[in-house]
């Protein structure tokens, strides 16, 4: 028997199913006597105490940089909250419910007023929210604590979700694989997941009643399937896959530290798509030749206070530093559509998708934009930054972005404070920068096509919205248009062009891509290596020829087609 779900960290598991925190919590909304008042609110106090401390001691095994540690802060944040406390005590006593009612009413309305914002990255928080909910719920109820220290096997961990303090505190060296009900591709354990190296699947509605704890599992996570109990003919081909999984990841271990460039000598820049600084000390070993993309949003979505000039120039000279000299490419601050962040006060607005996003958000808010801009500018004292911006459309934008680069110039100047010269360039996101970009290109160094958003706004379909992803895929007959008009042009200018989507972690359209001819692709990190064979074992003569056909289809499915049944 097998169930499947979402593939959201790749490779294939063996071990035996463990439920987390599958133990029932039992409400009874029936009002509680007057008397109780002062008791359940003491028990709601003890248990917020244990959760918090049990949260910090998580907290306290990780590096304050890690993806971990920021969530766990957020989740701490949250639990730190006067207000909310007061409101589930104010619950209690006015209402006379019990603690753990109040609890579970207070967070689901948390919860659903950040779903009711339709906005996909709080979407994911408002499950994290719910889960945090819970697990305030279970340590009323006494039953918040579950070891797991004494793990001695290969284990496949079920649960509803996990809450980034449970996973920190999961046993990873034991922990072969996990299944969640919840969560989809963007969420915070998808994240983590990817980020240990951990098989899992997501979404996978699997029944507790049919799989009790030790029952033999498999987890491919390589087709989406969760095999319950298989039999020895099952066992021995998942078990062949397996191997050839593991031959085929340590064979890409030969790329690390080769040149990237094609069988016919072509050379192309590889980079790395990273958020922290953590991902940053991982570049060099990674086999990169720098970064194409940090997302500098990121350092604030864990964060209730905004990093100043100091902290961010201190960060910046770190990953300087850590890189020894490779390419650096800092994205600006990437601030609203999905990107929700608890230190900025953003208006609701009725389609933040096409609202003040982007590089529209830091020019209308030029306090913030300089103090970052000041602070990478004196960071480039130190070494080469190339500086690109998203979601640009026309060369007005870049005009207001250069008057306050000369502006944080001049001020530093003033104060005697050293800067650098940087590089610029833009990130290619929508319909509007391909055709103004013949403007702008006297003004750039180098241009970034973004193909996740360029994708949403060309097909005017939501990129989080999974049903549909599938009939509108970047991988289409327009998108390849829109990207080769944009390197076209980039061409006739001398400026270099890059390519930072998830396109171009997809190893099977790495030779349409660089056919098509960019100089540079920027990955996510787990991918690199792989993107790295496969440039390595082709030619640019083959890749070329497939561009070439490929950029006469009309069809996606012709297309998708084309890459398929390529053999370089």
């Amino acid at each position: 028997m097998s169930i499947t779900g979402i593939i959201v960290s790749s490779g294939i598991a063996f071990g035996k199913a463990l439920h987390l925190n599958h133990s029932e919590t039992h409400l009874d909304y029936r009002p509680i006597a007057l008397s109780r008042i002062p008791e359940q609110q003491r028990q709601f106090d003890k248990a917020l105490q244990n959760l918090q401390q049990q949260l910090s001691l998580s907290q306290a095994n990780l590096a304050p940089e890690s993806e971990n540690y920021q969530l766990i802060e957020a989740d701490l944040l949250l639990l730190e909250d006067e207000d909310l406390s007061e409101q589930i005590k104010d619950a209690i006593g006015t209402l006379q419910l019990s603690a753990s009612v109040a609890v579970e009413r207070i967070f689901a309305h948390q919860a659903n007023e950040l779903e009711a914002l339709d906005d996909p990255y709080l979407a994911n928080r408002a499950q994290d929210v719910r889960c945090l909910g819970h697990r305030l719920v279970s340590a009323i109820q006494g039953h918040l604590q579950q070891s797991l220290e004494n793990l001695n096997e290969p284990t496949i961990l079920l649960a509803q979700d996990l809450t980034p303090a449970e996973f920190a505190l999961l046993p990873k060296e034991q922990i072969s694989g996990i299944v969640l009900k919840t969560g989809g591709l963007t969420s915070h354990t998808a994240i983590l997941a990817r980020s240990a190296g951990i098989p899992a699947l997501l979404s996978c509605q699997f029944d507790a009643q049919i799989i009790p704890n030790g029952t033999p599992l498999v987890l491919d996570a390589l087709t989406g399937q969760l095999h319950i109990d298989p039999n020895s003919e099952q066992q021995n081909a998942l078990n062949h896959t397996l191997e050839q999984e593991r031959a085929r990841r340590v064979a890409l271990q030969a790329f690390r530290e080769v040149e990237t460039q094609t069988q016919d000598g072509h050379p192309i820049k590889l980079l790395a798509n990273v958020g922290n600084l953590n991902d940053i000390t991982h570049v060099s070993e990674a086999g990169a030749d720098g970064i194409g993309l940090f997302r500098t949003e990121f350092m604030l979505m864990h964060t209730s206070t905004l990093p100043d000039e100091k902290a961010q120039y201190n960060l910046y000279c770190e990953a300087l530093h850590a890189l020894g000299g490779k390419t650096f490419t800092i994205r600006t601050l990437d601030i609203g559509a999905d990107k929700e962040l608890p230190c900025l006060s953003q208006e609701p607005e009725d389609n933040p998708a096409l609202g003040l996003r982007g590089l529209r958000y830091t020019l209308a808010n030029p306090e913030l934009f300089k103090t970052q801009l000041r602070a990478i500018l004196r960071a480039a004292n130190h070494g080469p930054i190339r500086l690109m911006f998203p979601m640009v459309n026309q060369v007005e934008e870049l005009d207001e972005v250069f008057k306050l680069i000369g502006e944080c110039k001049d001020a530093l100047e003033d104060e005697e404070k050293g800067y650098g010269e940087l590089s610029y360039g833009i990130v290619v996101e929508t319909p509007a920068a391909v055709l103004n970009l013949s403007a702008m290109l006297p003004k750039l160094d180098f241009v970034s096509i973004g193909t996740n958003d360029l994708t949403q706004y060309a097909m005017a379909a939501d990129r989080t919205n999974p049903k549909l992803t599938r009939d509108y895929p970047s991988l289409s007959p327009a998108i390849l248009q829109l990207i080769k008009m944009t390197i076209s042009q980039c061409q006739g200018f001398g400026v270099k062009v890059s390519l930072c989507g998830e396109l171009g972690s997809a190893p099977h359209t790495v030779p349409l891509l660089l056919g098509m001819g960019l100089d540079e692709l920027s990955v996510n990190l787990n991918a690199l290596l792989e993107v790295k064979a496969t440039i390595c074992q082709g030619q640019m003569a083959s890749f070329k020829a497939l561009a070439e056909k490929a950029l006469k289809l009309d069809r996606i499915s012709a297309l998708q087609q084309c890459i398929t049944s390529y053999k370089s």
